[in-house]
């Protein structure tokens, strides 16, 4: 996170590289249902399988699948130019794990009263109810592990966009630590490109190629200096090196 001055404030946000995202495979009819399967993150070695199911596309570390009817092709992209600047967005992702933890971390019960007796119920859970159904009801805040779940907050502001980087400046907190996958949504609709193919390097003059740019005077000296060295060379002798 990081923040932007605006006129009379200062606005924290969040930097989120938000692709470009290679479309791997598009679902259909013959599939049962119509969806995208997304690309994301180059990748230097995947299994067999996907290095067949990414064939002339490259390889890439982490697919998503969404289910929507779109024109898109395999090997098209999407990057930020889907999003403009003021944009309300959605942001979904994996909160952060934070292991085994009590009741008064994980839903924020108070306690018992630091009084007389209480030296070591301070952050118990206290009781759970009558002993006539003799089980735990279902749902009962207890104990237990503490985050790693999926967690969705609406209504964040894209503030400032980056193209040549796609990077993604949103306002405020999204879930999750670093390196988090993210699933960005918002209304519009999609900006589907072109891939960007790399201009090949240009080859090296052959050497035929020069002997033909070369000037008629050096084609000469060339071509006739063997000749000149034979005829000054005497029949039955060996030019020495």
């Amino acid at each position: 996170m990081t923040q932007r001055f605006g006129e009379h404030n200062a606005v924290p946000v969040t930097i989120v590289q938000a692709g470009p995202c290679t479309v791997t495979q598009v679902k259909g009819d013959s599939d049962g249902y119509r969806a995208v399967q997304l690309g994301f993150e180059r990748a230097r070695k995947v299994s067999k399988p996907l290095s067949g199911h990414f064939k002339n596309i490259g390889l890439f570390k982490h697919l998503r699948e969404f289910r929507f009817e779109s024109t898109a092709e395999r090997g098209q992209v999407i990057s930020v130019k889907t999003f403009k600047v003021g944009d309300m967005v959605q942001v979904s992702g994996l909160t952060k794990g934070k292991g085994f933890q009590g009741v008064v971390k994980r839903h924020k019960f108070s306690g018992s009263p630091k009084t007389h007796g209480h030296k070591d119920q301070l952050r118990m859970p206290g009781s759970i109810g009558s002993t006539e159904p003799k089980h735990v009801f279902k749902g009962t805040r207890m104990a237990g592990r503490m985050g790693g779940g999926k967690a969705t907050v609406k209504n964040l502001e894209i503030i400032d966009i980056d193209t040549e980087k796609n990077l993604l400046f949103i306002k405020g907190a999204v879930p999750g630590p670093r390196n988090t996958i993210l699933t960005i949504a918002g209304d519009g609709d999609l900006v589907i490109e072109a891939p960007q193919t790399e201009t090949p390097k240009s080859a090296a003059p052959e050497p035929a190629a020069v002997a033909e740019n070369t000037p008629a005077e050096k084609q000469d000296e060339v071509t006739n200096a063997p000749a000149a060295e034979k005829q000054d060379q005497k029949p039955g002798e060996e030019k020495k090196a």
